[in-house]
């Protein structure tokens, strides 16, 4: 697995890795409508970065929770993207420009940076977009994993669906859709970082808290008690329909997440998953 390195004062937050894939290589040139206002990314309240008048090649860069965004001349870019193409790139001299941490934003580079997934059929992925993107052992349970996965859904099945990016514990098995703000629309790296940050955050909950419903931990396990309450209700009621596996890791192999991942590990394509 590629390493990543977090603050030291706060171990969900990434700050760098050890490798990093390129993504997507263009150029920032004044004849762009919106130059101006792009190049104001480059300008930070003590440091004015933005010193090429001519414009820049850009190359961003990407690791699983982490993203770089190189400005550079622009004859080097094109003589490094020409090497790519061929085959013969070599690590280019990233000190003849600024490498910035993060994919530009703003109103002034919407439309212009193309969504990107992590997971790439051209990578041999079943489709861009739908994979695991990284995955991390449980702090407390032996064996259980919080996986961080990219996927396709909605939060209502009549609705077109989403590329989509959450992740899931099998200590707890909490499905994200039931936790507002922890299901994403997978619309760049800053996103599948947040989504990243949010599983550390989910394991340091359960370092500090432990595995239980104490009102504390945020891995908290249901331990079957709603599955049990709906079969006994549907029991009662006499509703025709077989019961609901009664344990939470049953449920999830065959209706929630567990049952998602099991097919991108098997390089199967899932059927589209909604809240």
């Amino acid at each position: 697995m590629n390493r990543h390195y977090t603050s030291p004062t706060n171990p969900c937050h990434v700050i760098s890795a050890e490798r990093y894939r390129l993504s997507h290589i263009d150029y920032v040139t004044p004849d762009l409508p919106k130059f101006d206002a792009m190049v104001e990314f480059l300008n930070f309240s003590d440091t004015n970065l933005h010193t090429r008048p001519e414009g820049y090649g850009l190359i961003l860069l990407e690791a699983e929770e982490h993203s770089l965004a190189y400005f550079g001349p622009i004859e080097q870019v094109r003589q490094y993207q020409a090497d790519n193409a061929a085959g013969a790139a070599t690590t280019f001299d990233h000190t003849q420009g600024v490498m910035i941490g993060g994919w530009p934003q703003g109103v002034a580079w919407d439309g212009f940076i193309p969504t990107t997934y992590w997971n790439r059929k051209a990578n041999g992925a079943v489709d861009d977009g739908i994979g695991i993107l990284t995955r991390f052992d449980h702090p407390v349970t032996p064996g259980a994993e919080v996986i961080v996965y990219e996927f396709e859904g909605g939060w209502l099945a009549d609705r077109p669906t989403h590329k989509l990016v959450t992740y899931h514990c099998t200590a707890c098995h909490l499905d994200t859709f039931t936790d507002s703000g922890h299901v994403h629309e997978n619309d760049g790296p800053d996103t599948r970082r947040w989504a990243a940050r949010q599983a550390r955050q989910h394991m340091e909950s359960a370092k500090k808290h432990g595995v239980n419903r104490d009102g504390q931990s945020a891995c908290r396990p249901n331990n079957g008690e709603m599955l049990r309450i709906v079969n006994e209700m549907a029991k009662k009621r006499r509703y025709e329909h077989a019961p609901l596996p009664d344990t939470d890791d049953a449920y999830c192999a065959i209706h929630g997440p567990c049952s998602i991942i099991r097919e991108l590990r098997a390089g199967v394509r899932p059927a589209a998953a909604y809240a």
